[in-house]
């Protein structure tokens, strides 16, 4: 199945269904991650990840809608990141498909509920897979040294996080299978310690730079 082709993904969604009569559950876990500097990502590179990591996830979503709000049940699980709630230097765009999946999400759950369809949103801290050292993660193809933390952050990436990752891949699975089978599930959830504490950062950071803006903040609205 070709992610970026509906026609492609739509074949595969009618044989699925042609095979095992319905599709209960969906988990959208297609993506790459791409390390570069907002600058020295070319747009090809930012694109194609933008079509897999969210156009890919949305023609399948779209494909596969129907039959579950035909048979009125069914469980959309996404898999996004915790970097889909922070962002940071050189994973721009990585984070940007992230936040768009954490969006589109976050929205699907409203509009599906009424047909009894559950929307799931796992953001996974460092997971200790492969992710990291295979074609999965991929370097801006023009570099440029001037951005002194993004190649340390680089270096870090490819040689010294991998194999150190806290989170434990067969738990995380064990987790997306038990979470499932619970008939509230939640629509967003963290994995891993490290998750949990990024998490808390950013919502932090987020109201203390909210409370610090108020006056600012409500200065624009009419005087009445």
């Amino acid at each position: 199945m070709n992610l970026i082709s509906e026609e492609s993904v739509k074949e595969a969604v009618n044989s699925a269904i042609e095979k095992f009569g319905s599709i209960e559950y969906l988990v959208n876990n297609a993506g790459y991650g791409l390390i570069g500097g907002i600058e020295e990502s070319s747009d090809l590179e930012v694109r194609a990840n933008f079509d897999v990591n969210v156009f890919g996830l949305l023609n399948v979503t779209r494909a596969i809608l129907p039959h579950m709000r035909l048979e009125k049940s069914g469980h959309v699980i996404n898999l996004s990141s915790v970097f889909g709630l922070i962002a940071g230097a050189g994973w721009g765009i990585y984070c940007g498909t992230k936040f768009a999946v954490e969006g589109i999400s976050e929205a699907l759950a409203q509009e599906v509920e009424p047909f009894g369809i559950k929307v799931t949103i796992i953001e996974p801290g460092y997971v200790r897979t492969n992710f990291l050292n295979t074609s999965s993660l991929i370097t801006s193809a023009n570099p440029i040294e001037e951005y002194t933390s993004i190649r340390e952050g680089v270096r870090a990436h490819q040689n010294d996080i991998p194999g150190n990752q806290p989170g434990d891949p067969d738990k995380v699975a064990e987790l997306i299978i038990k979470v499932s089978q619970n008939t509230k599930p939640p629509l967003r959830l963290l994995t891993g310690s490290d998750a949990y504490g990024f998490a808390n950062y950013k919502i932090d950071s987020l109201k203390n730079e909210i409370e610090i803006n108020k006056e600012l903040t409500f200065s624009t609205d009419f005087v009445l």
